[in-house]
Formats: structure tokens, sequence, C-alpha cells
């Protein structure tokens, strides 16, 4: 993801400005005019748009750390006129402050919508991560499973059931399943094993069925490759553009990757694991498919026994894949 570099702001730091006077340079003047950089005397940030004839101006002071302002301003060597003055606030919050400036910048020239509205939708985006920025990246594990989820739901749900239907059967980290309707529940799972179709289960309810409807359990085999051409940044990406047009649908994705901890600030980080598809099926839950739930442990965990993690293989379950590739999937 695009950010505004660190040198924008140390060259407005060596202007060393006074009083009510903003000192401001172009932030990505390769990308687009429209997007300034700016200081004020007390060392806060600021990112100014300029709003264009018949544009409306914007308050917001709904996110901690960060107020969006309609101000008229003559700032040296900019044009005068009126701008959305953006503030960071928090000076701990600079480096997803960057990380909303580059996104505006690449906003301002590829949405066909006005200034307010675009740094609006940037901001309801960024509000779920700007409290989270400290949160470590996600492990290797959390990584797969991730890609795992939003293949399954860019790949074989949304040409299925649609955008907005598709999102919506997407839950939270705290559901039983990841994804869950009225009469069918879904569990999808990654993994890179060398050794097979290589799940781990966490928990005895993963696989326990739901109270209506059938489980299923997409399984999606992949290799870590340098030449691959899937990140899970880049699937993100692909997912967003599928939902671009659908507003709730894209306030519902985002939440969710903030609720598993996805900080756009950690992409870079997660680019480096290139992964390959070898194979993606999805396995009726039923009959002879290897499991556990809490119906074998009718008494309960042995005493002293917490909680079951456990491995299962695939490979002989091919009596119960339901589909191969996504126009199998009739079933959804």
């Amino acid at each position: 993801m695009s950010r505004i570099p660190p040198e924008v702001w140390a060259r407005l730091a060596g202007e060393q400005p006074q009083g009510e006077v903003l000192w401001a340079r172009r932030a990505a003047p390769d990308v687009t005019d429209r997007l300034v950089a700016a200081l004020d005397a007390e060392g806060r940030r600021h990112f100014l748009v300029l709003l264009l004839a018949g544009e409306g101006g914007l308050k917001d002071a709904h996110s901690r750390g960060l107020e969006v302002t309609t101000r008229e301003l003559t700032i040296p060597q900019h044009e005068s006129g009126r701008w959305l003055d953006i503030t960071c606030r928090d000076a701990s919050g600079h480096e997803a402050f960057d990380l909303i400036g580059g996104e505006l910048a690449a906003r301002l020239i590829s949405d066909n919508a006005p200034a307010p509205e675009v740094v609006r939708r940037v901001l309801a985006k960024w509000r779920r991560f700007w409290g989270q920025m400290a949160r470590p990246v996600l492990s290797r594990q959390e990584i797969l499973g991730l890609f795992g989820e939003i293949w399954f739901l860019s790949v074989w749900l949304v040409p299925r059931v649609g955008v907005e239907e598709a999102v919506a059967r997407w839950r939270g980290p705290n559901a039983r399943h990841d994804f869950e309707w009225s009469r069918m529940s879904v569990e999808a799972k990654a993994t890179t094993s060398t050794r097979g179709h290589i799940h781990r289960i966490n928990g005895l309810d993963q696989l326990a069925p739901p109270e209506n409807g059938r489980l299923m359990l997409f399984s999606l085999r992949l290799r870590e490759e340098g030449g691959a051409s899937n990140t899970l940044p880049a699937l993100v990406a692909t997912a967003r553009g599928l939902l671009q047009e659908h507003h709730d649908a894209l306030t519902h994705f985002e939440t969710m990757l903030a609720e598993r901890g996805y900080l756009p600030a950690h992409e870079d980080d997660y680019a480096v694991i290139r992964l390959r598809v070898v194979e993606e099926s999805v396995y009726e839950v039923r009959d002879t498919f290897p499991r556990l739930t809490p119906a074998q442990f009718p008494a309960g965990l042995p005493t002293g026994v917490e909680r079951i993690e456990y491995e299962i293989n695939l490979s002989g379950c091919a009596h119960l894949c339901a589909a191969r590739q996504p126009d199998e999937a009739g079933f959804l």
C-alpha cells in the first residue's frame, strides 16, 4: 500500500512554522496535485484537499486522534480557497496517517466522487483500524487462514450468490463457523502442508454441525513459492475491487478484516509470503468425515483437559467431496 514518504514531513519540519501559519507542500506530486501535506506551529500533521467549485464541505470528529474540518485558507505557494483539513492529533498515529494520505491521493484521481465523499469513505475504512495500530503482525498460520476465507468469499461465493449476499454470510472470529446462513455453514481452511490435505482444527466446536442445515469444509492447498502471484494483500485488494460499488458490503468486509487483526500498515510484511493455489475443494462434513465434536464427550472433557486441537487428513475423503472447482458449487 502506498504511503506518504517521511521526507515530506522532514522537509516541512525544517520550515519551523509559527503562529497560525501552515507550511505545506504537495504530499504525492507524482499522483495528484490536490493533496497537500502541512505542519502547524504545534507540530501537528495535516492533509489538505482543495475543494472544487460546487463541492460541499465536511466535518468529522468521530475518529479518535483525527479531525476533519472545512476551512478558508491562504497557504504560501499554494492556491487560496476552501480546503478540507484532515488533522492528526495523535503522534502515535503518524504511520497510519501516512497510509491514509497514500490512499487519499490514489482515490482522489480514481474515484468518481466529490472530494468530501472520497475523504468520508477513506476515513470510514480507517476508523476500524486506527485504534489497533499497535497490534502485532498476523502469524503465518493466521495469514493462511485469512487468505483461505477471502479466497472462498471472492472466488466461490461472490460469483454464485452475488456481492451483498456473499459478504453477509462471512462471520466474525467469535462465530462457530467462518460462513453461516439459514441452511448451511462453511468452515474455510488453508494449508501449505506437503503431506497432503492436512488441516488444523481449533477446538471441538469447529466441526460440530450447525443447529440447522449442513456443514461444509472448504479446503485450500497452497504452496509458498517466490514466483507465485498470490499474496494476502493482493487478494484483499481484489476483493475490495469486487465490492467497491457496494458500500454496505465493503463496510462489512473492512470490519471483518479489522476483527481478524489485519492492518494495512503491515501489508508490506504480508506481501513477502507468495502463494500458489495447488488445489481447492469443498467437503460435506458428515458420516465418516474425520472430526471430534462435543457429542463424543457426553460427560465433558477429562479432568484437567481444557481444550483440544487436532489435525485432520482429507486424503481419504474423496467420497465426501461436493465440488472441486467454483463452477461445480451448485450446493451454495
